[in-house]
């Protein structure tokens, strides 16, 4: 038995899990503490479900924690960017093109040395080593407790950032180092972008991750916990207190892998409907395409592993106006429940017309039979238009495919959509996200620029085949379960000695109690 748990921006979810049955669900509101919500949110899921703490076997958490850290601007550790790459990469020094406040924020101490790799692992030039003491020092002398490390090309020659690291780390003990080849891909200035954030997180990861293990603790389980990542796939707390950043789009994602699995799909779209938003997103083998652009996190391009999800401002508290004809994109959120009419408040909601329309049985209906009937239904043209629109726009082919509707606000689409093939509404629904967090798997992955010059395009699949599956192992899932569900290879013609950027990506299942 499994506990997923999704802590949102207005609800903390759990669905409790005896293989791929949900055998109990609850929402609780999140908490500004959020170890507390969840203490709440585990309590009533064995309330309902009646099964021991005991029989729990893991847990498993999606959080937005640090997205709204980096979002928010607070919690942030001032960090020393240090790029090895000269006389290359001058132009544009670290952190060039961030907002200003969160720049200001970190400090804007950055260094540039000597050092880096061609695409084909030639020297740029060696590791300024004396340099890198001299920064140490500067480190010490201005008390920065976290550093990034980002070398040229080091997804494929990791070793100058690795040399550097170990300087820094016998001149300054304790710092916490982020090495970029760890963390982001291929594209030098967005991979920079993602260490610095990681650097600047790793006080909360640390605070965070230990308020996991309290609430657990308070709860008497002692099954292991993990936290879901950007790609729908499992990190444990060791790795989430090292790369805190490989969770920020995890929400979307637990969303998507819970409707692939109560929808019974593995190729289809994905409407999750919140309170102030909707997320759409495609299924591909029933993970999330990702995707194939920068990803801007607070202002900041980084090339995370990022699902790609177009949100449209439609969600359950959304306000209506025009008599119907415009919706959102602003929100009551969480107020509902104190500002949409049906529960005594004085705002025209999407959820009042739902009532209206006697379509739900939610609150007060005698608050809404004032409502007229046009305004009702050019409403719900509207609602529907704009939830058509967006599956259109995700789509790549014009082909239908079926539409699965998730999250508290799947409501609100009632009618089927021209876009799709056929709309399903599994049980369970509104808690996707738990679910989703529930059943998923653990990933590795490889992104690397190969030279296939005297050697062939199969070995060199074969080999990042298998370096993929070894890093899913390694992240803990069991060796027999491991298969490979996304290759993509991309020439690059303007580089020497046929060269090709190869991405792999492998998932296998949890070893529980490895």
């Amino acid at each position: 038995m499994r506990i997923g748990i999704d802590v949102g921006g207005t609800n903390t979810d759990a669905a409790l899990m005896d293989g791929l049955r949900v055998v109990a669900a609850c929402k609780s509101p999140t908490t500004a503490d959020v170890s507390s919500g969840v203490v709440s949110v585990l309590r009533e899921v064995l309330r309902l479900s009646g099964v021991d703490a005991g029989a729990i076997q893991a847990v498993m958490i999606g959080t937005t924690h640090f997205t709204n850290a980096v979002v928010e601007r607070r919690r942030l550790l001032q960090v020393a960017a240090i790029r090895l790459g000269l006389p290359a990469t001058r132009a544009l020094p670290p952190m060039t093109d961030w907002p200003d406040d969160l720049a200001t924020t970190l400090g804007r101490h950055r260094y540039m040395v000597r050092g880096g790799h061609e695409f084909d692992g030639r020297e740029i030039a060696p590791l300024d080593e004396r340099e890198i003491l001299r920064i140490a020092a500067e480190i010490r002398e201005k008390g920065l407790r976290a550093a990034s490390i980002t070398s040229v090309f080091s997804p494929v020659t990791p070793i100058m950032e690795q040399r550097a690291a170990q300087i820094l780390r016998e001149e300054v003990p304790g710092i916490a180092l982020s090495l970029s080849h760890e963390i982001g891909r291929v594209g030098f200035l967005e991979r920079e972008n993602a260490a610095i954030m990681n650097a600047c997180l790793a006080d909360l990861s640390r605070h965070v991750v230990a308020s996991f293990r309290q609430a657990l603790r308070d709860m008497a389980i002692t099954a292991p916990f993990f936290i879901s990542q950007n790609d729908g796939t499992l990190m444990t707390p060791e790795h989430v207190e090292r790369y805190p950043v490989l969770t920020f789009a995890s929400g979307p994602t637990n969303s998507m892998r819970g409707a692939a699995m109560l929808a019974g799909e593995k190729e289809a779209m994905v409407v999750d409907i919140g309170g102030t938003t909707s997320d759409v997103g495609m299924l591909l083998q029933g993970f999330p395409r990702e995707s194939a652009v920068a990803v801007d996190i607070g202002g900041v391009r980084t090339n995370f592993r990022m699902p790609d999800v177009l949100a449209i401002g439609l969600g359950g508290g959304s306000r209506v106006r025009d008599e119907g004809r415009r919706i959102g994109p602003d929100s009551v959120g969480y107020e509902i429940t104190s500002k949409a009419l049906v529960f005594g408040g004085d705002t025209l909601t999407t959820t009042d017309i739902v009532v209206a329309a006697g379509l739900e049985d939610i609150g007060d209906r005698s608050r809404v039979a004032h409502i007229p009937a046009a305004t009702v239904n050019a409403a719900l043209d509207t609602m529907h238009r704009m939830v058509d629109e967006a599956v259109d726009r995700m789509k790549t082919s014009a082909e239908p495919l079926p539409v699965v509707l998730v999250g508290g606000g799947s409501i609100l689409v009632s009618r089927d959509l021209p876009s799709a093939s056929r709309v399903i509404r599994p049980e369970n629904a509104s808690v996707a996200n738990a679910i989703g967090a529930a059943i998923a798997q653990v990933g590795g992955e490889v992104d690397r620029i190969y030279s296939l010059e005297g050697t062939s395009r199969d070995a060199v699949l074969d080999g990042a085949k298998k370096e993929a599956a070894d890093h899913a192992v390694k992240a803990g899932a069991s060796a027999g379960s491991v298969k490979i569900v996304d290759i993509e290879e991309v020439p690059l013609a303007y580089l020497p000695g046929s060269a090709t950027r190869i991405r792999v990506k492998a998932v296998g299942d949890l070893v529980i109690g490895a």
